[in-house]
């Protein structure tokens, strides 16, 4: 057992060598791309260095030394700060991309507010549901109402945002922070038939989405652009065998869709095999359940939950990243936590780890 106050050196690795693995794969699968669309091979690597993994320095000591049962008092402040830069995605600061407006511009960077909302969320419920006296989590009107109200507020900008993928990663950590405080079965049942329910809506009355669900039940059945990617990225991942072609030596970087963001994982397959792959997912599975682990010993309601949302974020998000390219679950178009492009992304990630050391030294 570690003294209180002492850090959890294993947690602590495990997301450092993510980080690393995460520059690592980066600098092999973005350097034709930036070539070819910059003529500069280190664009994309000098970008995630400095706005990613620098901001994210700053977030991760932040997260470390801040006193975080001081986000109890503010997580309302906080929840509406992530829901107002949520909107601002619909505002002349809304950046698009890939037909999804999704970001804002603010000049030299863009932040995707969807990775911030992920946070501020989980600390808002952790506080709602924490409190030892109010029993918010078994009362219909003061606990399962404000739950349904706000994940549905927040999810339905995320779907006017066309990002589904986030909707399905923070739902599954509210519902797990939800559960873990103690919520009626019967909540739990209504709020995810709710979300059932309105998902089916949203693919019945979306093509692109009822695209992907088709692609994924006949991924051969065309060349669209979500059945090419997933052909792509199963060839490549193939392609590495055991032990993969080595690292720098991976030829679909060249031609594979999204290579440096929602495909990394078929490139890293590839370089570093089958062996790689599964140590890069057997990191993510230890990482998970030391939260989780973290999560039962401790004695703070508020920061157990925060453990379980944070924790439930990270698996859910590798999974889909890793199960999408992989074919095993419909193309989502997420981030591989520490890894993928995307500066925004690592510094939520490192902030996250960052919190949840500082909760795990009690």
């Amino acid at each position: 057992m570690r003294r209180e106050g002492g850090i959890d050196y294993l947690m602590l690795s495990l997301v450092l060598v993510l980080v690393v693995i995460g520059i690592v794969a980066l600098a092999s699968a973005s350097s034709d791309l930036a070539k070819s669309k910059l003529d500069d091979t280190s664009y994309y690597l000098s970008h995630q260095l400095i706005y990613g993994l620098g901001l994210g320095a700053v977030g991760f000591l932040f997260g470390l030394f801040f006193p975080y049962k001081n986000y109890k008092k503010a997580a309302p402040i906080l929840l509406l700060f992530g829901i107002g830069i949520l909107l601002l995605t619909f505002t002349p600061l809304g950046f698009t991309a890939g037909g999804a407006t999704r970001w804002i511009s603010l000049g030299l960077i863009t932040v995707q507010p969807a990775e911030i909302i992920k946070v501020v969320l989980i600390i808002y419920l952790a506080a709602l549901f924490s409190g030892e006296k109010s029993k918010r989590q078994t009362d219909l009107r003061r606990g399962f109402i404000p739950f349904i109200v706000v994940c549905g507020l927040i999810s339905i900008i995320l779907f006017a945002q066309r990002s589904t993928s986030s909707v399905f990663i923070i739902m599954a950590a509210a519902v797990a922070v939800y559960f873990v405080s103690g919520a009626k079965k019967k909540y739990l049942l209504y709020a995810v038939l709710l979300g059932a329910a309105a998902f089916a809506a949203l693919v019945a009355f979306s093509p692109y989405r009822l695209e992907r669900i088709k692609t994924f039940l006949e991924p051969t059945a065309d060349q669209g652009a979500s059945s090419y990617q997933i052909t792509r990225a199963l060839i490549t991942i193939g392609s590495g065998g055991l032990w993969g072609v080595g690292f720098g030596n991976s030829l679909s970087k060249k031609y594979l869709p999204e290579g440096i963001g929602d495909s990394i994982f078929a490139i890293i397959a590839e370089e570093f095999g089958f062996v790689g792959a599964t140590i890069l997912i057997l990191i993510f599975l230890i990482l998970t359940l030391r939260g989780y682990l973290a999560a039962k010993h401790l004695n703070d309601p508020f920061g157990k939950l925060i453990l379980i949302g944070f924790s439930t974020l990270i698996a859910t998000q590798a999974f889909m990243h890793i199960g999408s390219i992989s074919g095993i679950i419909p193309l989502t178009g997420v981030p591989l936590p520490f890894i993928s492009y995307g500066g925004t992304a690592l510094v939520t990630f490192m902030t996250m780890s960052g919190i949840m050391l500082n909760i795990t030294r009690k």
